[in-house]
């Protein structure tokens, strides 16, 4: 590693740990029910949550107006104490994505004035820096649908916030790699090809999670290997919606066994990727990473069946989430070291 690029790349790599957080965060939001708590959007002013009685029981009254309360909780005895712990969860998510853009942000110009950063650092920079600004209006994008007619946010705006957020970890993660290991290394054409189908499937993957999360697909079916009644295929996907298209991206049924079948497909394609890699020389770093692949993805698979087995309770929940993270992230290494 050369010294002149240790502080860039402890920024970097503190900025994949904030939006590991964050979205960490972000998942307990979603399994709290408490994203469309915030109904308005003040990027000063709701820096800090209320401060004051009355200040609470201004927001709360704001919050009864809304299709959340009015079609669910108005009938549940909810209260102010209620209100405020579902508050509290989608203000600290929003509050760690201010902090992760002032992380971000005040370095960068830093590293820009002091030109510490290299030309393709620098485009580099700023596409992160347009990342982060998309996926803030993402996440605007996505509670708004929440707060109109329907007490939910859609789950196709809820996915695309949730994948970009990851698609943003693993640039960033890139860049860093790309500092960490200036050197060309060891490119091994045919298993850089399953890498890259690999990381695609674990993209789809999380887009499906993500719509598993917003359907609240994941509370139904709690049986496996098979869905329930031993079908492999159950026969309400069939029903719930008329086209197949609609099956696969708007009925539970549907979307959970895409989810749950997908899961086997990213087993596959790393015991596929770790086994021809055994023909191969590799480098320490390309053992390491396809061994904690590997690893990984083993946990992150018990880990699925269990949030599916146990109903989804909260940590579990959050869990499944975290070590998605992981995968993706051992799966990017893995690419960037067959690669580069």
């Amino acid at each position: 590693m050369k010294n002149e690029n240790k502080s860039i790349i402890i920024w970097l790599l503190s900025g994949c740990i904030l939006v590991f957080v964050m979205v960490v965060v972000g998942g307990i939001t979603r399994l709290t029910s408490s994203g469309l708590s915030m109904t308005d959007w003040h990027l000063l002013t709701d820096t800090l949550p209320p401060l004051s009685e009355s200040s609470w029981q201004q927001n709360f009254e704001a919050y009864k107006q809304f299709p959340e309360y009015q079609k669910i909780n108005k009938y549940t005895h909810f209260n102010l104490e209620d209100y405020k712990f579902i508050y509290f969860w989608e203000w600290f998510h929003r509050f760690i994505a201010r902090i992760l853009g002032i992380v971000f942000l005040i370095p960068f110009v830093y590293f820009l004035i002091k030109k510490k950063l290299d030309e393709p650092t620098i485009k580099k920079g700023f596409i992160l820096l347009g990342m982060g600004a998309l996926q803030g209006f993402f996440g605007w994008f996505m509670v708004k649908s929440g707060l109109i007619n329907n007490p939910d946010v859609s789950h196709f705006r809820l996915a695309l916030h949730l994948t970009f957020a990851f698609i943003t970890f693993a640039y960033t993660l890139w860049v860093a790699l790309d500092l960490i290991y200036p050197i060309k290394g060891n490119v091994i054409v045919p298993l850089k090809r399953i890498a890259e189908i690999a990381i695609v499937i674990v993209l789809f993957q999380i887009v499906y999670g993500g719509f598993v999360a917003g359907l609240d697909a994941g509370f139904i079916h709690n049986h496996w290997p098979l869905m329930s009644d031993g079908q492999f295929f159950h026969e309400s996907i069939v029903l719930e919606k008329n086209t197949w298209i609609e099956r696969f991206t708007e009925g539970k049924s549907g979307v959970q066994f895409v989810h749950r079948t997908t899961a086997y497909l990213v087993v596959v394609v790393i015991l596929i990727l770790f086994f021809k890699a055994k023909k191969h020389n590799l480098s320490n770093e390309q053992k390491i990473g396809l061994n904690g692949l590997v690893f990984v993805v083993g946990i992150q698979f018990l880990l699925g069946v269990l949030t599916l087995l146990y109903g989804v309770p909260l940590w579990l929940g959050v869990m499944h989430q975290a070590v998605a993270f992981f995968l993706l992230a051992t799966t990017t290494f893995v690419l960037h070291r067959l690669s580069k």
